[in-house]
């Protein structure tokens, strides 16, 4: 199904804690003069109708970006599944499509292959594979499902894997864009991530 840009709200996930960058607001941390979550926000622009960020602290500069900014339901920082609730339910389009705030070379056209995958008529979910394992939190996902993912996240589900497996879903192959999945983890991966961009 190839869906009109109108439909599609974009989320960037930021809420997460970022233990492996000692605590760090990984969506803050600045990437070439800019905080990575705005290299990301970027990109999805274009392909979507509008933005919202999902976040959990911060809340005051990431509103800085220009665009709404979203808090789980539930405190306790419950992971990328939690924001992805949060954007169901927040979203004015019928499909949510998801990228995390440490990806900044998304593909330009995400979107309309994520959306090829899905079927034509009812609720559906796309996600990203990169050739050698699947990426979740890259996914297209319809509003319709909000319900469900409650219902998981409050019986204890905390795996997307598992909420997954509750659905029929779409694997979308970007094997040809390795780049995308490039996130950062640590300081090294940053100032690597930099020294190409600079390139």
């Amino acid at each position: 199904m190839k869906l009109h840009i109108d439909e599609v709200t974009g989320l960037v996930l930021a809420g997460g804690r970022a233990r492996r960058m000692a605590g760090r607001d990984k969506g803050l941390i600045e990437l070439a003069g800019r905080p990575m979550a705005h290299w990301v926000v970027q990109r999805l622009v274009p392909q979507t109708a509008s933005v919202l960020i999902s976040a959990n602290r911060s809340i005051e500069r990431y509103a800085d970006f220009g665009f709404e900014v979203i808090r789980d339901v539930d405190d306790g920082f419950l992971g990328p599944l939690a924001g992805i609730s949060a954007g169901l339910t927040q979203a004015a389009t019928p499909w949510l499509v998801t990228v995390p705030c440490d990806s900044p070379l998304l593909a330009d056209n995400l979107v309309v292959r994520l959306s090829a995958a899905v079927p034509e008529k009812g609720a559906g979910i796309a996600v990203a594979h990169d050739g050698n394992r699947l990426q979740p939190v890259f996914s297209l996902i319809h509003r319709d499902l909000a319900p469900d993912l409650v219902d998981f996240l409050h019986s204890g589900g905390r795996k997307i894997d598992l909420w997954l497996d509750r659905h029929d879903w779409a694997r979308v192959d970007f094997s040809d864009h390795p780049e995308m999945f490039l996130n950062i983890n640590t300081p090294e991966e940053l100032a690597e991530l930099e020294q190409r961009l600079q390139l």
